[in-house]
């Protein structure tokens, strides 16, 4: 019966053995994961166009060029300095890869500031 008995115990402490070296390597590699050992994100592509704007007297004037293969959707805004003088924003137009376009607007008297806003162009 001693055969019997050291083959159940060999049996018993085979899995035991088993968990005793697996359960530190997975944690060790669990670790590993957390330690700055992760692949940074993909940084975002590019994209938006630049944009030039002078103001002069009542006038604004905006040359927007797209140097990148993305479409840039851009919008002219125009504050005027005198109260009742209608604040504008301008239509939104498409810039595509390599072009330029001009915006233009104006107030009746002063303006008071003009930027221009960019988004991207939904696929």
């Amino acid at each position: 019966m001693r055969p019997t008995r050291r083959r159940t115990r060999l049996l018993l402490a085979v899995p035991v053995a088993v968990v005793a070296v697996a359960v530190p390597l997975g944690v060790h590699a669990a670790r590993g994961v957390d330690s700055g050992t992760e692949v940074a994100p993909p940084k975002p592509e590019p994209a938006g166009s630049e944009c030039r704007t002078t103001v002069e007297g009542s006038r604004v004037v905006a040359y927007c060029h797209n140097p990148y293969p993305s479409v840039d959707l851009v919008r002219l805004h125009t504050e005027c300095d005198q109260w009742w003088d209608v604040d504008a924003d301008g239509e939104v137009v498409a810039v595509e890869p390599g072009r330029t376009v001009r915006l233009e607007d104006r107030c009746w008297k002063e303006v008071a500031t003009a930027w221009v806003s960019h988004r991207p162009a939904p696929l």
